[in-house]
């Protein structure tokens, strides 16, 4: 199944697809769905509605000829940020980003596109290349 289907059939229920993997764990292979939900929290529900509208569709269109458990979760408050959308989908949060010189920076995540992003650090506005991440994430501030 394509990206692009999987991104409809989420918006039909108001979703988000963050990510998605076809992993090997223990011998078994998992195809995962990591999903989010654009200004509300993601429920069980959500992951439960997503799930069974899916399975029938997989069985048309496999991710693989082996067989495989799939999952939905939810994609979680602090995520790995390493695509161009998984930033777009995160703007307004707060992020950690480590540059290709390994310095590091916290701050909002203000604006992103397919090449690049711009964060609030302190009072300054920093932008940032994709290519020029080395590791980014989201973080939630527990104070």
């Amino acid at each position: 199944m394509q990206l692009e289907q999987l991104e409809q059939l989420a918006k039909e229920l108001g979703l988000i697809i963050y990510d998605e993997e076809l992993v090997r764990e223990n011998d078994n292979l998992i195809y995962r769905i990591y999903l989010k939900k654009e200004n509300a929290a993601l429920s069980l529900k959500d992951c439960e509605e997503f799930s069974k509208m899916l399975s029938p569709l997989l069985d048309l269109d496999e991710p693989s000829k082996e067989k495989y458990f799939l999952e939905v979760s939810s994609a979680g408050l602090e995520r790995k940020l390493s695509k161009a959308r998984h930033f777009i989908y995160s703007i307004n949060e707060l992020v950690k980003i480590t540059d290709v010189n390994n310095d590091k920076y916290e701050g909002k995540l203000i604006n992103a596109d397919e090449s690049q992003i711009q964060i609030e650090y302190g009072k300054e506005i920093l932008t940032f290349k994709l290519a020029d991440i080395k590791k980014a994430k989201t973080y939630i501030n527990w104070k």
